[in-house]
């Protein structure tokens, strides 16, 4: 097995043998690892046995690390670029939020509906209309994208999604594209009734319209969460740059 058969689990194992005494564990993963050469075994005086990061180990760690960082900003620039993109709409957008959403509990057997969960939800950009009246405010959720193997790893994930169209009038894909300009999902791959825009050549393009839905009012939490945030910097400040 070479380090390209490696993922994701793999790094998270050689990270937690680099920082622990490297007791083994005699499992698959710590198989794939050594027969790829990224650990090699130890035995002590006393004839224990422990693991230990090979040269080749630590530098795909590295590597590894190097490319989260990566995708990491480049994930935190297009968050930015869509929070902008909402204020110069003229909405107030937020990041990083931690929303208390409601979730749909299961039927019994005689059908009857269950009763509600709850759950902290994070959307990328929350945001709503600059307005006074709260039957206007149109909240919308932004889930932004970057990696294929995360959008797919999220689109397994009904809760979330439900989650996001409890907060929100609309629930929109942001998906970022790969290395040769393709995006990294197709819309019919997004659920329906989830919009779909795609980040290419520093524009946002609409592959799919979401589905509005009228909320006639915030829950009190969520307006409690928005007034504890600060706010994205509205576009009336970078207009007020130009005039100087």
């Amino acid at each position: 097995m070479g380090a390209a058969a490696l993922g994701r689990v793999h790094a998270s194992r050689l990270r937690s043998i680099y920082r622990s005494a490297g007791w083994p564990c005699c499992d698959a993963i710590e198989i794939d690892l050594l027969a790829a050469g990224m650990l090699e075994r130890v035995r002590s005086g006393l004839g224990h046995e422990t693991l230990r990061l090979t040269d080749a180990g630590i530098a795909w760690v590295a590597g590894a690390r190097a490319g989260h960082r990566t995708a990491l900003s480049r994930h935190e620039a297009l968050v930015e670029q869509v929070a902008r993109e909402m204020t110069r709409a003229g909405r107030v957008a937020w990041r990083g939020l931690s929303l208390r959403a409601r979730l749909a509990g299961a039927e019994g057997a005689d059908g009857t509906p269950g009763k509600h969960r709850w759950c902290v939800a994070r959307p990328d950009v929350f945001s709503i209309r600059n307005t006074s009246v709260e039957a206007y405010a149109q909240p919308i959720v932004h889930e932004v994208k970057v990696s294929r193997a995360d959008l797919l790893s999220d689109l397994r994930k009904p809760d979330k999604r439900a989650a996001y169209l409890d907060l929100g009038g609309e629930c929109w894909y942001v998906l970022g594209c790969d290395a040769k300009g393709r995006p990294i999902g197709e819309p019919d791959e997004i659920p329906t009734g989830c919009g779909v825009l795609v980040a290419r050549e520093g524009r946002l393009e609409v592959a799919r319209s979401a589905v509005h839905r009228a909320l006639p009012r915030l829950p009190f939490s969520v307006w409690l969460a928005l007034a504890k945030a600060q706010p994205v910097a509205g576009f009336d400040e970078e207009s007020q740059d130009l005039l100087n």
